[in-house]
């Protein structure tokens, strides 16, 4: 993890009236006996997932949001099964059919996260193997108001291959995109022509994907093999028409869209968003901790 020092829970699971904070065992890795010792026999589902920073931004189901009126519905604990460096792990398993429920979770009263044009940055890894082209399947910075707000109040990472707003990026998805409201950008480009160096994600059973959110008019895309190798830049350059100024709120979404948007497919294992814009160098030594950790291994 990115605090090396961390020795609280990650995340916390509930069964019935109950819940049971699942810690990290003595070499990093989720302590999983915990979690199958207390969901043995019954249903579970994950209830918080534990912000490791000073922050505690932790996120819970959504709230009520527009198109989530009643509010979000906790992943169920054990649907995201995965091996990571030979143990086994769960993920944030979303497969949502829209109505007015779904799985979706939310914090709307952060602390740290960017504001309006303040920079940022925020990276995933997530199932590549499981997506679909609704909308949204997001982790990012939204709207604190649960409704979509207009062009450019929300700046979060988005997993598919959806063309309903744009088809920003060549081949047939899925991408990594920006959901920067009313739009999954790949570029700079809105709607009439497609960013054609920006190729498919295909091949990888997990994916690394990073947003970089400057001040002014750029941002840029990341992607690649969780599993071995470099991220590569898939666009650094300005924003689409309309996005810059940015007007960034600071609530955190995962697995629903900035407007509580519920037809969304994947499953999310981690990330992280920073107040401001690390480095280059600071993706490459992220993405390489990955990829030591041992995704599918």
């Amino acid at each position: 993890g990115l605090y090396g020092a961390y020795s609280g829970s990650l995340y916390q699971v509930r069964k019935g009236g109950s819940t049971k904070d699942i810690p990290a065992g003595a070499d990093g890795y989720v302590d999983i006996s915990v979690q199958d010792t207390f969901c043995a026999g019954g249903a579970c589902t994950i209830s918080i997932i534990y912000d490791q920073s000073p922050n505690k931004n932790d996120l819970t189901k959504s709230g009520p949001a527009l198109w989530l009126p009643n509010g979000g519905s906790e992943a169920k604990a054990t649907d995201g099964k995965i091996s990571v460096g030979g143990h086994t792990a769960y993920g944030i398993y979303v497969d949502n059919s829209g109505g007015s429920t779904g799985v979706g979770y939310r914090n709307n009263a952060t602390k740290g996260l960017a504001k309006n044009d303040d920079p940022e940055a925020m990276y995933m890894l997530v199932d590549g193997k499981r997506y679909n082209e609704w909308c949204c399947f997001d982790y990012g910075n939204a709207e604190t108001s649960g409704k979509d707000d207009g062009d450019a109040t929300m700046e979060a990472m988005y997993w598919g291959n959806n063309t309903q707003f744009e088809k920003g990026a060549a081949g047939n998805g899925p991408w990594v995109a920006a959901d920067l409201e009313n739009g999954m950008f790949e570029c700079d480009v809105c709607k009439t022509t497609v960013c054609s160096t920006y190729t498919s994600i295909t091949g990888f059973g997990f994916v690394t994907g990073m947003l970089k959110g400057y001040s002014g008019n750029r941002m840029g895309l990341k992607a690649g093999n969780a599993a071995s190798g470099a991220l590569e830049t898939k666009w650094d350059g300005k924003r689409p028409p309309g996005y810059s100024p940015m007007k960034k709120q600071g609530a955190i979404i995962l697995g629903t869209g900035g407007d509580g948007s519920n037809n969304a497919k994947g499953t999310f294992f981690e990330g992280a968003i920073t107040s401001g814009n690390p480095p280059d160098a600071t993706d490459d030594a992220i993405q390489a901790n990955i990829v030591a950790a041992g995704y599918g291994k």
